[in-house]
């Protein structure tokens, strides 16, 4: 512990190595996470129907059934479940059939783990690090689930919330790491989730259309719980600006139609992370730029 106190770069390097490991994890969840909950809406609804639900052979979680290929279903040998090193070794194909395996997993993995070094070597060793690798592991997740299908599970959203405000109450404020400080963060989660349910009945009331989730008022109601209310405009301001941008240049390239919705809940924790590690130097240099500050 002395050592990577001591060495801000060792310190960086384990926690980018642990991220790898953290992001095959995250692989298993941004996958079957979805499915267990589709399993189990099913159950509820055969319940309320009367119907007797359907039988499930084996457990179906994030540890059971072991990993296996999805075109022959043979088991993933730990030797060929090493994060990123093994998808490039075997050239992104199953080692039994030898079907493709999207480059998702080793983006997944490549991702978590340079984002942990950048908290790690950003924050250095300390209460503050391992608090922003937690939130940029949910985020990450988030991210995943929401591209895959369009949804953010309250599973994962309602946990970070309560994470984030138990660290503020535990912790208090950090200097410059996270948690924020404890009346910040309760303001931001209400005016996270406040903000975004007004602007859906206000779009609805205006258009007659639903444009985003429930989901979405819970992850900026965690991210503001994390972060404080004072780092909500500047992560609603990036997040708008991305989402439009990435959206105006699909339909451009005829690769989105006007009517088709686009997850919202990547760009918001994309622009929470930035914040996390850059929110209050960006802020300040806004306010310089403004005259302001």
């Amino acid at each position: 512990m002395a050592l990577l106190a001591a060495s801000p770069a060792l310190f960086a390097a384990v926690a980018g190595v642990f991220g790898l490991a953290i992001g095959s994890f995250l692989n298993v969840v941004i996958h079957r996470l979805p499915l267990m909950l589709e399993r189990q809406w099913r159950t509820q609804a055969a319940e309320i129907e009367g119907r007797a639900p359907e039988s499930q052979a084996e457990p179906y979680n994030l540890v059971h059934p072991r990993s296996s290929c999805p075109a022959c279903q043979a088991p993933i040998h730990a030797l060929h479940n090493i994060p990123v090193v093994s998808w490039l070794l075997l050239r992104g194909r199953c080692a039994a059939c030898r079907a493709p395996i999207s480059a998702r997993y080793p983006v997944v993995e490549l991702a978590t783990g340079m984002a942990f070094a950048a908290v790690a070597w950003h924050f250095g060793f300390g209460p503050g690090a391992v608090l922003g690798c937690i939130f940029t592991a949910y985020l990450v997740a988030l991210t995943g689930i929401d591209i895959d299908r369009q949804l953010l599970p309250d599973l994962l959203t309602v946990p970070l919330l309560w994470i984030g405000l138990l660290a503020s109450a535990w912790l208090g404020a950090g200097e410059p790491a996270p948690p924020a400080a404890l009346g910040d963060a309760v303001i931001g989660a209400v005016a996270g989730y406040g903000f975004l349910w007004l602007v859906f009945h206000l779009f609805k009331l205006i258009t007659g259309k639903e444009g985003m989730g429930y989901g979405d008022f819970k992850l900026l109601a965690a991210i503001g719980a994390w972060l404080g209310w004072q780092m909500l405009p500047l992560v609603l301001l990036l997040a708008a600006f991305v989402g439009a941008a990435v959206g105006i240049a699909l339909m451009a390239a005829r690769r989105l139609g006007r009517g088709v919705p686009i997850p919202f809940g990547p760009y918001l924790a994309g622009a929470a992370w930035i914040a996390l590690l850059w929110g209050p130097a960006l802020v300040e240099r806004y306010l310089r730029f403004a005259g302001l500050g």
